[in-house]
């Protein structure tokens, strides 16, 4: 259900949410469907079971899912504002990206440049 990709520098957990929210969206995981135990993902992919966990907590932060104890982890019913819901959250993470980009001295062409790139299906070299 997971893969990680060790060349990609985002963090393994992120990459997992990145999964689940594609997976719903695609409709391959529906909402009420199970997601599998931490600690089978964690053996699966040979890591930390707290990375899953990680995971699994970040994603019930932003309602993707919802836990029961004992029972596990769920894809939440309620998936009416999902989208706009993601792309606020996502926009606010750019945001603050940006922030820290604008802190460490990168110049406003520089981060202009970096979204024409992306928009532009321009790959990072």
């Amino acid at each position: 259900m997971f893969h990680i990709e060790t060349r990609d520098k985002t963090p393994i957990y992120e990459q997992l949410c990145r999964q689940v929210r594609e997976q719903i969206a695609l409709g391959v995981l529906e909402p009420g469907a199970p997601l599998p135990s931490v600690r089978s993902v964690a053996v699966s992919l040979g890591i930390n079971p707290n990375t899953i966990q990680r995971a699994y907590r970040m994603m019930e932060e932003e309602g993707l899912t919802f836990s029961i104890p004992g029972k596990g982890s769920f894809v939440t019913e309620d998936t009416a504002s999902r989208p706009r819901d993601q792309q606020m959250r996502q926009c606010q993470r750019v945001k603050q990206e940006l922030t820290e980009l604008q802190k460490l001295g990168v110049s406003r062409e520089c981060a202009l440049q970096l979204v024409r790139d992306v928009y532009d299906g321009k790959e990072e070299k």
